[in-house]
């Protein structure tokens, strides 16, 4: 909610004040401690007492906080641009002594209204409190009717699913156990559920069959007396003399409970108590949105409701408006479909759309209206039972989790989420509850599993640790969150209906989202948000962040490109207060950042696309800027730090530095960076031992935080080439890995595969990627005893690999396997089948040799029984035909690594969809320039491309 993510902010940013060596204001402490005591009240108010009836209260603490930040912040970023002619390292120096203190009236106002407040907030406690005595005298019953279908509709289910759940119930297996189904809100659990009770041959198989409903507000002698007899409550008997009847009427028999639309363990509990396991295969079904909750009641195998496809979409529709014997006019079934198909295959919505077109006008017109305005017929009369069942699960959130439930609607509508990203704007926002054990990041990690595990958003992509990597949230869920944050003021749409309209209220908004392409309503919009923090936008257009009139944006993302020039990039970086800014450059001319760059005084997160344009120079003043968490940017160039009075600054936060050429690890930058967990470093290398002792690799060793480190390396420039065993010497000798890394990439290191026992023995190594001659040479032979943890396992591009010899004891806890451009590999060896571990097994590019081998090992282990096994295989037939191209783009004497890295950025963006053909033939054409074996070669691998030799 808005007020609680209000005082948070306040909070960070009081913390971020606090943590700056050489802040940009100077705070009167007794300000400061007035304003930290009625923050602190507020928040315990908010998650301890706050309810919907508050709503008045929480918009007056909302508006307090906000108040206050906005005089503390105003006032920094007016001296900051007072003092912006000092682009030096001195900028920072005696500000303490120049600043005023904060303008007092206005601090003090804002402090009498929080104790104002304070009262009232007071009062209400004390009648929390005495509700609480009084519960049990006036509590309510267990919760209302739920949403049904109607009788004459058939279900539409996954038979399959339904089979395995029929299997569950009526299995050999004795012991009484715990059959979960789990689904978001209103994708249909409860009706599943009722489908299955319902079954001939559930009916035949038990000799007693309950169905209970649990909700959140539960009462135990409510749902004992439904066990008992479906009826009204006894209330004359206490809940243990219940739990004994119930006891005693299941005894000996073999029985089915449903215990429908489950919220709490506790709950399950209670009750369950008086559940007894006769031993004769009794079963207790129970829904919940949670999968957490279901794990943890029965720790085994949970049954999963997932979206209707689009057939059963329009199945279902089809039944609810015509019924079972009435067919779909012929004039009305394209545009039929089409509405199914936008409902995105929840159930309750295709129900509550399906309601309001049975009982309109069967017409064409009328369908297509229905079409066009989907999303607002789902929250008018009929539809509001969807969103209010679907607010149900937003409403029984904790608090400290509703301000990122609703964040999610500021992305656009099917939005693929990267979650690294979502954690970067969370803690940006200053959104996240402050806990001293756990970085702001791991608390969001842990926001994001409470937000799956209660299905409010869905994971899209896994990473190869089993954590999300991309996420989603579902239309309706969207619709939620956007009526709610906007009811709450917490974030704002701008929508093209307001383009001769621009409601005034503009000027109030603190985050505001751009995902319709209409420029003039932007500089419209623009012109009014003077107190906007954040600013997400899903277009591009340069006028953007020039036509904002705020001064006090903390948070810029814009997911498309920024053509226009230097002039653009100068506005962003002249918004002082920024926190996080991402940013994509396709332009060339940009080789080092503003000068503005030093007065980000507030920056935590930078990042920039810069992957088809030349390497960035970062200024040394960024070794000054103690509040930063990320620096991505696709080639950066860093200076080394400034040695003198600021030499002692510890970027204590610093958490990723990507991708940085030639970064030279001396012993200053090792201590400023102690708590760096992700390092991606690129070298280009031309000279003997004392350019490698000159980056200082063996000084990595001394990083004991990191976790993630990337390493490429180009021995090549157009004059010299190493010798091969000479630059292996060179690497080897002066590389050193810390044993807390748990994930490596390498590239062009070109080690010996005997090196490998020093990464093998790092004790917390899961992750491992050989790329672009990692290593070097024909034969790869392991040994026991290492790569005792490694999970994820690919070599790509180690060209000259043609045996690899090992045991599956070599690397025993192994799940995935990727093998990719290896075109003189004979074949995988056939152990690797047997690691007790193995999910997965992908190919791309290898010889059909290779290919026959995976295919050999997944046949074993069929025979085996071992069904798990999952085989990929991508192009592997066609490599021994297109080898010719992958030798001649992999031979180190003729072109650089440079080369090779961009043309695979560019086919991986191109895969992603990210640049389209007509882009990715241009980028190709200036990358093969002169390289006509190349081009030839390309248009022979990428059929899709088969006339690129003609068009270059």
């Amino acid at each position: 909610m808005a007020s609680y993510a209000a005082v948070l902010s306040l909070f960070h940013t009081l913390n971020n004040i606090n943590k700056h060596p050489y802040p940009p204001i100077c705070l009167n402490q007794s300000q400061v401690d007035s304003l930290t005591q009625n923050l602190t009240f507020f928040q315990d108010f908010l998650e301890r007492y706050s309810s919907e009836e508050d709503g008045d209260l929480e918009s007056r603490i909302a508006a307090a906080a906000y108040a206050a930040e906005d005089v503390i912040e105003t006032h920094i970023v007016n001296q900051i641009h007072a003092r912006s002619n000092i682009i030096t390292v001195d900028f920072y120096q005696g500000w303490l002594r120049e600043m005023d203190l904060i303008n007092r009236g206005l601090a003090e106002r804002v402090i009498q209204e929080m104790d104002l407040i304070k009262r009232e907030v007071m009062e209400i406690i004390q009648v929390y409190i005495t509700r609480a005595q009084d519960h049990d005298l006036h509590s309510n019953p267990s919760g209302g009717p739920a949403f049904t279908w109607q009788s004459s509709t058939t279900p539409v289910f996954d038979e399959a699913l339904a089979n395995q759940v029929l299997d569950k119930l009526t299995g050999q297996q004795s012991g009484l156990q715990i059959i979960p189904i789990v689904g978001m809100g209103g994708i249909g659990k409860t009706t599943f559920a009722r489908y299955i009770y319902k079954n001939s041959l559930i009916v035949h198989h038990f000799d007693i069959l309950v169905w209970v409903t649990i909700s959140q507000e539960y009462s135990v002698p409510e749902i004992l007396a439904q066990v008992l007899c479906q009826g009204n409550r006894e209330s004359e008997l206490s809940d243990n003399e219940l739990g004994e009847r119930v006891h005693k009427m299941l005894w000996g028999r073999r029985y089915l409970i449903v215990m429908d639309d489950i919220w709490s363990t506790e709950a399950s509990e209670r009750v369950g108590c008086f559940f007894p396991d006769n031993n004769n295969g009794s079963r207790i079904m129970i829904t919940t949105r949670l999968s957490n909750l279901a794990f943890d009641l029965c720790g085994s195998q949970v049954f999963r409701l997932n979206f209707l496809d689009e057939d059963k979409s329009w199945n279902l529709l089809c039944q609810i408006v015509f019924g079972n014997e009435l067919g779909c006019p012929v004039e009305l079934e394209n545009i039929g479909k089409e509405i199914a198909k936008n409902c995105r295959g929840l159930p309750l919505s295709i129900i509550v759309i399906g309601g309001l077109l049975k009982k309109s006008n069967w017409t064409r017109a009328h369908w297509e209206y229905t079409l066009q305005n989907l999303n607002p017929l789902i929250n008018l009369d009929d539809g509001e039972n969807c969103l209010q069942i679907l607010r149900t699960s937003y409403k029984e959130l904790p608090i400290h989790l509703k301000p990122c439930f609703l964040y999610m609607g500021s992305f656009r509508e099917d939005h693929k989420i990267r979650v690294t990203k979502l954690i970067e704007l969370w803690v940006a926002e200053g959104i996240l509850r402050h806990n001293k054990e756990k970085r702001l990041e791991e608390v969001a990690e842990e926001y994001i599993k409470e937000l799956i595990d209660r299905n409010l958003i869905m994971v899209d992509k896994l990473r190869w640790n089993g954590k999300a990597k991309l996420c989603k949230i579902h239309d309706l869920l969207r619709d939620l969150c956007l009526r709610e944050a906007q009811k709450q003021r917490f974030l704002c749409i701008l929508k093209h209906q307001w383009h001769h309209n621009i409601p005034q209220c503009m000027n109030m908004e603190r985050r505001i989202c751009i995902h319709d392409n209409t420029e003039e309503l932007y500089s419209s919009a623009m012109e009014y948000a003077s107190l906007t923090r954040s600013l997400i936008s899903s277009i591009s257009w340069p006028e953007l962040v020039r036509s904002l009139s705020s001064k006090l944006l903390r948070v810029y993302s814009e997911n498309y490109y920024i053509h226009s020039g230097l002039d653009s990039v100068e506005a962003i970086f002249q918004k002082v207060n920024l926190r996080f800014l991402s940013i994509v450059l396709r332009f060339p001319k940009l080789s080092r950042f503003p000068s503005s760059w030093l007065i980000l005084w507030n920056l935590q997160t930078l990042k920039v696309d810069n992957r088809y344009c030349m390497p960035i120079m970062a200024p040394s003043e960024i070794w000054e800027m103690p509040l930063l968490r990320h620096v991505i940017i696709n080639s950066l160039e860093l200076p080394d730090p400034v040695c003198g009075e600021n030499d002692l600054i510890i970027l204590e936060d610093l958490h990723t530095l990507s991708r940085v050429r030639s970064f030279r690890c001396s012993n200053v930058v090792i201590k400023r960076i102690p708590n760096i967990k992700t390092l991606k470093l690129e070298y280009q290398m031309s000279g003997g031992e004392a350019e490698f002792l000159n980056f200082g690799f063996n000084n990595i060793g001394h990083l004991t935080k990191l976790q993630s480190l990337n390493l490429f390396f180009d021995p090549l420039t157009p004059t010299s080439i190493l010798d091969a065993e000479i630059y292996q010497c060179y690497i080897m000798q002066n590389l050193s890995f810390p044993h807390s890394l748990k994930k490596l990439t390498l590239g062009g290191t070109m080690l010996k595969w005997e090196c490998m026992i020093m990464i093998g023995s790092l004790p917390l190594l899961q992750f491992l990627k050989l790329n672009c001659n990692a290593c070097w040479g024909p034969v790869w032979e392991t040994v026991e005893g290492q790569f005792c943890s490694l999970k994820f396992l690919q070599i790509d591009g180690c060209f000259q690999l043609r045996y690899w010899m090992t045991e599956d004891t070599h690397f025993p806890r192994l799940e995935h396997l990727v093998l990719q451009s290896l075109p003189f590999l004979e074949e995988i060896p056939s152990s690797i089948g047997n690691i007790p571990t193995l999910k997965s097994i992908r190919l791309a590019y290898c010889s059909t040799s290779v290919e026959d081998s995976a295919k050999g090992i997944k046949e074993e282990q069929r025979d085996l029984e071992n069904i798990d096994l999952q085989l990929y295989i991508t192009a592997a037939a066609a490599v021994d035909e297109y080898s010719p191209f992958l030798k001649e783009i992999s031979d180190t004497s003729k072109y650089d690594r440079e080369t090779r890295e961009r043309f695979f950025d560019v086919m991986r963006d191109y895969n992603a969809d990210r640049i389209d053909a007509h882009y990715c033939l241009r980028l190709v054409k200036e990358l093969f320039k002169g390289k006509p074996n190349l081009i030839l070669g390309f248009s022979e691998l990428f059929p899709g491309f088969n006339k690129i030799y003609d068009i270059l």
